[in-house]
């Protein structure tokens, strides 16, 4: 069996890659022109170029694939272009799968994201049922892996795709490079650069487990159905003093309301719609942060026989790699390391 993984050279997609070659399944990866291939680099795998709003090269690359593992996204909370957001998350998704249908993938599994799902009144976990609409998308990011879910749903219905959606909270581990904006969130507090926080919560899960949440989801799952892949729900306070624990670093004691870093965010775009940079602090990540962002995984537990360990395990795990891998300040990395 040959299968097709998108997305493996980023954060969750090499993880997924790499408990795919555990299980001795052979691996083409699906890699755009110029990505950083650190992630990949030495694995036993086929490389093939191609891009997901490049059709022709979705076809060449799901010839002769019996299994697909989707896991690529533009995963961007702000973007001076919002179309390139569409065209990779809704149109490159409906290619791809378009494609898998042709060739007769038998088994697909799509990454979704829980940003697409409702979230429980006064910060309760969200399961996969509740109502939620359009509408209810803070930002491009969160409409578009709405509409790409969407998509893949009603071809599921209507043309009897064969995929099976997983809704990944927010991973946390070894090689996220690029970083994630959870990753920053470790990165940002080691390095001594988050003085304050917002009262806001998410729900973090080890990324080596949400891996092999995909690869339950392809053996057990069910096309069409959707299935929340997390672990522990933790407001931001208690992941900094976590992450205190784990480095020594003193936990920030200032929470600021949200309202008034609004201004700021409103200013960041602004600079970064002229300068082309990406900004950290954007108007709908603090739109976002409003709520508590707990989800409960107690369908895929149910369903798939998933399972996931502590946060501070996730997070030991990510300051770890960081560390090792030179983003931290030198001081604070030597420490770390010495632990």
């Amino acid at each position: 069996m040959t299968t097709l993984i998108t997305g493996a050279t980023g954060f969750l997609g090499s993880a997924v890659l790499r408990l795919l070659l555990a299980e001795g399944r052979e691996v083409r990866a699906l890699v755009r022109k110029g990505s950083d291939s650190r992630n990949i680099d030495g694995l036993d795998i086929e490389r093939v170029t191609g891009d997901l709003t490049d059709g022709a090269s979705l076809k060449a690359a799901v010839k002769g694939c019996d299994a697909l593992y989707h896991v690529a996204a533009d995963y961007r909370l702000w973007i001076p272009k919002p179309k390139e957001i569409y065209d990779i998350n809704v149109d490159g998704t409906r290619n791809l799968m378009r494609a898998a249908g042709e060739a007769g993938v038998a088994r697909i599994v799509y990454t979704s994201s829980v940003a697409v799902l409702g979230l429980g009144k006064d910060g309760t976990p969200a399961d996969e049922d509740l109502p939620v609409g359009l509408g209810d998308m803070t930002g491009h990011y969160k409409r578009s892996k709405y509409l790409a879910e969407e998509a893949v749903r009603e071809m599921v219905s209507n043309d009897g795709l064969p995929a099976v959606i997983v809704n990944p909270t927010a991973p946390i581990g070894a090689r996220d490079i690029k970083p994630t904006p959870t990753g920053r969130i470790t990165v940002d507090f080691v390095n001594g650069r988050m003085p304050a926080y917002v009262d806001t919560g998410l729900n973090l899960v080890h990324v080596d487990d949400c891996a092999q949440g995909h690869l339950l989801a392809f053996e057990h799952g069910k096309p069409g159905e959707r299935y929340i892949l997390g672990g522990e729900n933790l407001s931001l306070r208690d992941i900094l003093l976590t992450l205190g624990r784990i480095t020594g670093r003193p936990a920030p004691g200032v929470r600021l309301p949200n309202r008034l870093l609004m201004p700021f965010a409103y200013a960041a775009e602004g600079w970064g719609r002229l300068s082309g940079t990406e900004t950290r602090l954007t108007v709908n990540s603090l739109r976002m942060a409003r709520k508590r962002m707990f989800f409960s995984s107690a369908k895929a537990a149910r369903d798939l026989g998933f399972s996931s360990r502590s946060a501070e395990e996730a997070l030991t795990d990510a300051v770890r790699w960081f560390a090792e891998n030179g983003y931290f300040k030198p001081p604070v990395s030597a420490a770390i390391q010495s632990k």
